[in-house]
């Protein structure tokens, strides 16, 4: 980049906002990445004018060799950033106390700003590249067994559901498909293809995949679609409808009966997670159980009884086969048995 690009590069909020404009725009990134990915960089972004203004002369201050009095520095530029501020930022998270999963989300979203921004022209020289990642722990998942996993969804009830029927086709749902909480709050009654025995589901970056749906998803589905369609009679009829697949309890948000304009009713992700937490509780499984639980368990059983590690990265609607190999488990003996049973020096 010339120096007179350089000199006319905007300022950094700027550079953020139409980045993060960008990731929505262009890329189609959900609303939960457009959150996180602004928090790490506003605050970035701060803490690089606060180091600048903190490393700054006063103005009117004389040179070292006595020469004239120095003039006000302008504020930071985005292509004097170098490696060494990255990595001196995200020491000032540890020292904040933040773990290193914190400061490794940090330096993915300055990464990403980055590279967008040497694709864009403003920096010559992506410095977050040299920046290595933090180290991170290696933790499996805890996945319920498959008998944990059938008890859960086979025993929601009054007793650990608001509407049952609604909360079995939820569980059905994400550990039947293996589909992500977003996904699932994302259905219409439209991605439901009953003569395919599949599911149009919406991932991350408005990737599309079908779901196959199974024997016992099915017919959960159909138990709450006539609850849900008396419901809509209920409370209005053919004046009162929702393309959104699950719906909340007391239908707020449709058609102004309550809550946030443009809901649909429609269910949140946050509501799904209250959902599978009480219910897993209420049936023994660990406090720790949320939507992403059932997803785990979903490829971790399909693996066990010998699906392709390949066919599961389909299902998954992963983009890389090494995030399946994180999503899936093997315990020891069942290694030991694979091993057993196919290399040729094992006996």
């Amino acid at each position: 980049m010339s120096a007179a690009a350089a000199r006319s590069a905007p300022a950094l909020e700027i550079l953020v906002g139409d980045y993060l404009r960008v990731l929505a725009n262009e890329r189609g990134a959900s609303a939960h990445t457009l959150r996180a990915y602004r928090r790490e960089l506003e605050e970035f972004a701060a803490w690089i004018l606060r180091r600048a203004a903190a490393n700054a002369e006063p103005p009117g201050a004389p040179c070292a060799e006595g020469g004239a009095p120095r003039v006000e520095q302008s504020e930071p530029r985005v292509d004097r950033i170098e490696h060494t501020d990255i990595r001196a930022y995200l020491g000032s998270l540890y020292e904040r106390g933040l773990s290193k999963a914190s400061a490794a989300r940090a330096l993915a979203a300055i990464r990403s700003w980055f590279k967008w921004l040497a694709r864009a022209g403003y920096i010559e020289r992506n410095a977050a590249s040299l920046v290595a990642t933090p180290r991170l722990p290696k933790h499996l998942p805890r996945v319920p067994s498959i008998e944990q996993m059938n008890r859960v969804v086979d025993s929601v009830r009054d007793d650990a559901a608001s509407w049952p029927a609604r909360d079995r086709a939820i569980l059905e749902l994400l550990y039947g498909c293996g589909i992500r909480n977003a996904e699932l709050t994302g259905l219409n009654l439209d991605d439901i293809h009953w003569a395919n025995e599949a599911i149009l589901v919406r991932g991350k970056g408005q990737k599309q995949r079908y779901a196959p749906l199974g024997d016992a998803a099915a017919k959960a589905l159909r138990v709450y679609l006539a609850e849900r369609a008396a419901r809509l009679d209920a409370a209005g009829g053919t004046n009162r409808t929702t393309p959104a697949l699950f719906v909340n309890l007391h239908l707020r948000g449709l058609d102004g009966l309550g809550g946030s304009a443009g809901r649909q009713a429609r269910l949140t992700t946050r509501s799904v997670g209250r959902i599978v937490k009480r219910i897993a509780i209420l049936r023994g499984l660990s406090a720790d159980v949320h939507p992403h639980t059932l997803r785990h368990a979903f490829g971790t059983h399909l693996l066990e009884e010998g699906a392709d590690l390949r066919a599961i990265q389909e299902l998954l609607g992963h983009e890389r086969l090494s995030t399946t190999q994180r999503y899936t488990q093997l315990t020891a003996a069942q290694l030991t048995e694979v091993y057993d049973r196919t290399h040729p020096r094992a006996k």
